[in-house]
């Protein structure tokens, strides 16, 4: 029972942080995409939501979303992209979805607040065994 049970256990944490960095990293990757695809409708966005100078932002963001994203993906300074990735998030939702009363952009208030809490745990728990950050520490 031992072996089943130490079996398990090292599959949960070899497997289980992998998944979670790529389900946690697509979103940010494809919307990087999606704005580095249509700048302009990138900055009409942020302009709607008086994002200050937007023509600049864009291109922070586009750098944040993309360099973020793979950072998790890759497990590659894990720790700091997800950090990178949090103050995404809070900002957004903070800045952009707080307004109360409508119901749609509380739903995205709340799910960026879940996407923070999930980076915060990449950092407190690392990007799991299959990561460059791991190679780095056994090499």
């Amino acid at each position: 029972m031992h072996s089943t049970t130490s079996t398990t256990a090292h599959v949960t944490r070899d497997y289980l942080p992998t998944l979670a960095r790529l389900l946690m990293c697509s979103l940010f990757i494809w919307d990087g995409v999606l704005q580095l695809r249509d700048p302009a409708g990138t900055v009409d966005y942020f302009t709607s939501v008086h994002i200050p100078s937007p023509q600049i932002t864009m291109w922070v963001s586009i750098a944040v979303h993309l360099l973020g994203g793979i950072g998790i993906l890759l497990g590659f300074m894990t720790r700091w992209a997800a950090a990178l990735l949090v103050l995404l998030c809070l900002g957004t939702a903070f800045g952009i979805h707080l307004p109360a009363g409508d119901t749609e952009n509380m739903m995205h208030f709340y799910k960026n607040l879940v996407m923070a809490g999930g980076f915060l745990y990449v950092i407190a728990f690392g990007a799991g065994a299959f990561a460059f950050d791991g190679r780095a520490a056994s090499a």
